[in-house]
């Protein structure tokens, strides 16, 4: 190997290194550029939102219409005195169950007493002057024959024999009437029932008559009515073409119950309509045996309008709004999601009947619509189309 001289060498080393930078920028760029090319085949695509599905309900239902109306009872008696006088004592307690026959109030019966005793007086001599005039009459049939008396004192004989037996009749009748008036100083419930407060307490005096104030009011507890309005049109649908009315069923809630706690059927329709409103009066009935019913409380009352039919039915979480239209997402078996227009019907058990756009199975999302979009893919959990279900599946899902 030839010995280079010093400026050569130096020349050849600085030739060699810019050889070797020139090499490892060139690499280096190299390697940029080569990155960058694989960047977008590299990236994972995002994965698919996850969503809440559950299949649409097919079943059996009833349709019903809810009105409002209010509690009547079915037996409202205003006990008013029949005889007048002083009340010498009240027998129950405000507000208490009595029974049919149950003594509420006693009235002085001590002039009534003396009644009775004066009516049976007026019989004793009643039934003496008959059996008086009796005898003369048999006595005077016996002289006519004989002619020892005229033809007019027979007639005034008998006429007086007849007037005395009237007069026995008439004494009859007054013991009944005096009789029945003493009865009338014991004031009884004529119904089975709850009593409300004494309105005339001891002492007082009261009138007999219609027109007299009320001792107290009854009314009966179980059964129980509830009254209220039906629109015309609800009548011509469901109810006139029924031939028995006791054959639909009612279903009874209170203002502080969110459902309906009570079955009963319809007991009357009226016969006629009111032309101001455009309803007809419809009264159900409902046991009350444990007499949380009250005359007078407001009800929710749900009349079944139709024979049992199969429905489908869907949350109401799951439904959503276009303008004026109603749809769902269903997701289909590919796990895509699609826009489905429905026709939405009653609200039943907590879910929406829906009239068309669906069949029975379909996956309809009702949790996490916000991510979905029709055409695009999802990836769904499947959860109980009831939402106290489905809180409960999750609930048990988790560890």
């Amino acid at each position: 190997m030839p010995i280079l001289s010093r400026p050569k060498l130096v020349l050849l080393l600085a030739a060699s290194a810019a050889t070797a930078a020139a090499v490892v920028v060139g690499g280096g760029g190299l390697s940029i550029n080569q990155s960058r090319a694989d960047a977008p085949s590299s990236a994972a695509a995002p994965p698919p939102p996850e969503v809440d599905v559950a299949p649409v309900v097919a079943r059996q239902i009833t349709d019903w219409q809810t009105y409002s109306g209010r509690l009547e009872a079915v037996e409202r008696v205003e006990i008013r005195p029949q005889v007048s006088g002083a009340v010498v004592a009240v027998h129950f307690r405000n507000g208490a169950l009595v029974k049919q026959g149950e003594i509420l109030f006693t009235i002085d019966p001590r002039p009534y007493q003396a009644e009775v005793a004066r009516a049976e007086a007026q019989i004793a001599a009643a039934q003496a002057q008959l059996r008086f005039t009796t005898a003369d009459f048999d006595r005077a049939q016996r002289l006519i024959q004989n002619a020892t008396i005229s033809r007019q004192s027979l007639d005034e004989k008998d006429n007086a024999a007849r007037a005395a037996a009237a007069n026995l009749k008439a004494a009859q009748a007054a013991l009944e009437i005096a009789r029945l008036n003493l009865d009338h100083t014991q004031v009884t419930a004529p119904v089975s029932g709850r009593v409300s407060r004494a309105e005339a307490t001891v002492g007082n005096l009261v009138a007999a008559g219609a027109a007299a104030a009320p001792l107290t009011i009854l009314v009966s507890v179980s059964p129980i009515y509830a009254a209220f309005d039906v629109d015309e049109q609800t009548y011509l649908r469901h109810i006139a073409n029924v031939k028995d009315a006791a054959n639909v069923p009612v279903q009874l809630g209170l203002a502080s119950e969110s459902g309906y706690s009570r079955q009963g059927v319809v007991e009357h329709v009226d016969n006629r309509l009111d032309a101001a409103s455009g309803t007809i009066r419809v009264r159900a009935t409902f046991d009350n045996s444990d007499g949380l019913l009250v005359p007078g409380l407001f009800a929710r009352v749900k009349v079944g309008g139709s024979a049992p039919h199969d429905a489908l039915m869907v949350e109401d979480r799951a439904i959503n709004t276009d303008q004026d239209k109603k749809f769902v997402l269903v997701v289909g078996a590919d796990d895509r999601v699609q826009y489905r227009p429905i026709t939405l019907g009653a609200l039943q058990s907590g879910l929406r009947v829906v009239t068309g756009g669906l069949s029975a199975g379909e996956r309809v999302i009702v949790n996490g619509t916000q991510h979905a979009r029709p055409g695009s893919r999802v990836a769904p959990r499947a959860v109980a189309m009831d939402s106290k279900a489905a809180e409960t599946i999750q609930t048990a899902a988790k560890p």
